[in-house]
């Protein structure tokens, strides 16, 4: 069996829109929210796809589970064209979209599992085993509540729980913690790093939570205009777009002296000059070197090293990516 269970190539999804050009003429043009994606996941992947709002990461998902017809390029999941095996696909992907629900508001959690088992037609004792694992893994001790009453977080990882009662494959997440509290996040985070680990499921999770991202994925695809701008780890994000790690150094007496070593900049200092902040762009002179310079000429009472944060990487990242977004194309005559 092959190990590739997501394969786009050039996969492009296009829109016509309406645009104003004068008090009563329109033009229609057309517009690419997907220009061009590459995406190869294998088994048991848990890949993070990020962007800002409006750059196709909702379209890449929709032309992947056969939602949407793309415009042009190659796509296959788990081997099928997904527009074209809509139902043999389904009963091998799970989703969790945005505000879509897949349980029966009114009726209670249990009810909603057994008609979803029913739907798809998994065999009693793989259900059981399945829902007697998801109710110890994500604390579903609210089985006999109706959906309607159930808080945010609640209703989230019964979400979880029905997308994945028939033991599918791939299972696409879109914004999974978004509102909730932090308990609930966490829980949900388990879960996804013990399905990671356990390597049976394929994830594709879109996200604003960066710190989902940080704890979850050790593969990320950022997409900006329809196009994908990053395929890598978090660690090589980091080192592309130049992430700067912070030194803060507590002194026993101000430091007079400029330190001239490649790669680091004094960011700040106290009135006193005790408290200094440096910051190091990773390109020569390590946080070690740095430290160690600074010990031979002044005593050091206190050392801090502040990691680079992700928000900043990110952003530093659509800063450099294609300067004006794919213009939008008259249709052909």
């Amino acid at each position: 069996m092959s190990a590739l269970v997501i394969d786009a190539r050039g996969l492009r999804r296009e829109f016509t829109v309406s645009r104003r050009v004068g008090r009563l003429r329109w033009r229609r043009d057309t517009v690419a929210a997907v220009d061009g994606v590459d995406l190869r996941v294998e088994r048991g992947e848990l890949l993070g796809y990020l962007g800002p709002n409006g750059a196709g990461k909702s379209t890449t998902l929709k032309m992947l589970t056969g939602v949407l017809v793309p415009s042009g390029g190659f796509v296959e999941v788990c081997g099928l064209v997904p527009v074209n095996h809509r139902v043999r696909l389904s009963r091998r992907i799970g989703v969790v979209f945005g505000q879509r629900s897949q349980l029966w508001w009114d009726l209670p959690l249990r009810e909603s599992f057994e008609l979803a088992r029913h739907i798809w037609r998994v065999p009693p004792a793989d259900h059981a085993a399945r829902l007697a694992r998801f109710v110890r893994d994500l604390d579903l001790s609210f089985l006999d509540t109706p959906v309607r009453q159930l808080s945010l977080g609640q209703r989230m990882r019964a979400e979880l729980t029905v997308a994945l009662l028939h033991g599918p494959e791939v299972l696409f997440l879109d914004e999974p913690t978004i509102g909730l509290d932090v308990v609930s996040k966490q829980a949900v985070r388990a879960f996804l790093t013990e399905l990671r680990d356990r390597g049976d499921t394929t994830v594709v999770l879109t996200t604003h939570d960066l710190a989902d991202i940080e704890r979850l994925c050790r593969r990320i695809v950022v997409i900006d205009h329809g196009r994908v701008v990053h395929d890598g780890t978090l660690t090589e994000l980091h080192e592309r777009y130049g992430s700067r790690r912070r030194v803060v150094v507590q002194l026993d007496e101000p430091l007079l002296a400029q330190l001239a070593l490649p790669g680091v900049t004094r960011e700040s200092a106290s009135p006193d000059g005790r408290l200094v902040t440096f910051s190091l762009d990773g390109s020569a002179t390590t946080a070690g070197e740095l430290v160690a310079t600074l010990a031979a000429s002044v005593p050091l009472r206190d050392i801090s090293v502040a990691e680079p944060e992700i928000e900043d990487v990110i952003a530093r990242l659509y800063a450099s990516g294609p300067a004006t977004p794919p213009q939008p194309r008259p249709p052909s005559a």
